[in-house]
């Protein structure tokens, strides 16, 4: 292996890390769905989507190249106001995304292997599994698991999308947009680009990973070396994107057939697509690969909020002095501890009181990211823009020109679905 490969190697994680939190209710479920119902009418609005997210989410990456630091230093120079509106931000997504992934995983669980354990049960195990991990391994086992489980999903998801595009009926689902719609088809459609590719916060994680992957590694990646990685992530999951709604339309799209409202119904439903994919053998082990991708989903949220709450610790005390070095790991893993369990146990709440209901619960979570999106997006601009960032690295005009037109698509679309939802 050359010097250069090695240092590309050392770089690849963070990016992967971002596909994993995406490869989960927005591709398993609502891409799958987007397919089933609309055929391929809203490929197109994904990849607008995708597109206008695109500089958002690439700010976090070059953020932590260039500074070493996350957006939520970048945050802090625009004022203690931005960090703020992040915090709410956080405060009313942490306990909607999670619990959905979870409740994913768990239907995926009970139906891939046989359990007579009721979903809330299964979903406490895997909060409590993800846990412990987190806690005994860190960013390092982190990191290395989720990496082994996505090469293992893409490949299968590759193969299953690969046998059935000849069973899609290209004259009836190759619709542009669809026909007829209603605020009904609107909401969901928000739903759908709430968490496509995933909610634009994620920028945050991505950033606090790339700061914690050059600690692990004891390497810092160049600014190439750190895009690359993104970009696999990025790409990566726009490919299973279209994976997943070619799936849906292939096998489900006029065939009369709807997603069960519960976690253990729309499981099955989602393993049988790869099994008239692949074949009645795949099922078992698509239902294996389908549950440890969604355990990683879950692993990276769970990691994610509660590096957050660090970040944010540092940022309102100040740094340590090097003296106080232990004080201050210490109370960095108090911090994370104690935001991880608070995390868990809400989570468990808001599973005990939707459990009944997937559908329901994604498609709150996705609503609420899609609105706080273009904030998101807004401060991320601002961050790169800044004074406080080297002139010499920022972004170029065509990057910055698309991230406003980012930020107004997001904007005027959420506009649109108020308006829908409170005065149509």
């Amino acid at each position: 292996m050359t010097g250069k490969q090695g240092s590309i190697l050392k770089a690849i994680g963070p990016g992967i890390l971002y596909a994993a939190t995406a490869v989960g209710a927005s591709h398993l479920v609502q891409s799958t769905r987007a397919g089933a119902n609309y055929g391929l009418a809203l490929v197109f609005l994904i990849l607008i989507t995708y597109i206008a997210k695109y500089p958002a989410f690439r700010f976090g990456a070059q953020y932590a190249c260039i500074t070493g630091n996350s957006l939520l230093h970048g945050y802090r120079n625009q004022g203690k106001w931005a960090v703020a509106i992040y915090i709410v931000i956080a405060l009313g997504t942490m306990f909607a995304a999670l619990p959905a992934v979870t409740l994913i995983t768990a239907g995926l669980a009970k139906v891939a292997f046989g359990l007579q354990m009721g979903t809330l049960g299964i979903s406490i195990i895997i909060l409590a599994t993800c846990t412990l991990i987190l806690i005994a391994g860190g960013y390092h086992l982190l990191e290395r698991l989720v990496k082994a489980l996505m090469v293992v999903l893409a490949i299968a998801t590759l193969v299953a999308t690969a046998l059935v595009i000849p069973k899609i009926d290209w004259a009836v689902s190759a619709t542009i947009m669809p026909r007829g719609m209603v605020s009904t088809d609107v909401f969901f459609i928000v739903a759908l680009l709430g968490m496509m590719p995933s909610s634009v916060d994620i920028s945050v994680w991505h950033s606090l990973w790339s700061v914690a992957k050059a600690q692990d590694s004891g390497y810092r990646p160049t600014l190439s070396e750190s895009l690359l990685d993104f970009h696999i992530g990025y790409v990566g999951a726009f490919v299973l994107a279209m994976c997943f709604v070619l799936l849906g339309t292939g096998v489900m799209h006029n065939s009369g057939i709807q997603f069960e409202s519960g976690a253990a119904g729309f499981a099955a439903q989602l393993i049988d697509l790869y099994k008239q994919s692949l074949g009645e053998w795949s099922g078992a082990l698509i239902g294996i690969v389908a549950v440890a991708v969604m355990f990683s989903t879950v692993l990276a949220g769970l990691d994610g909020y509660p590096r957050a709450a660090v970040a944010l610790l540092k940022i309102y005390t100040g740094q340590e002095s090097p003296s106080d070095a232990l004080k201050t790991a210490s109370v960095n893993k108090t911090v994370y501890r104690s935001t991880l369990i608070i995390l868990v146990v809400g989570s468990i709440l808001i599973l005990y009181l939707f459990v009944t209901s997937l559908k329901l619960v994604i498609d709150i979570a996705s609503t609420i990211l899609f609105l706080f999106a273009p904030i998101i997006a807004w401060l991320n601009h601002r961050v790169m823009t800044s004074s406080q960032f080297p002139s010499i690295s920022r972004p170029g005009r065509g990057l910055l020109a698309l991230s406003v037109v980012g930020v107004i698509w997001m904007t005027a679309f959420s506009a649109y679905f108020l308006y829908l939802k409170f005065y149509a």
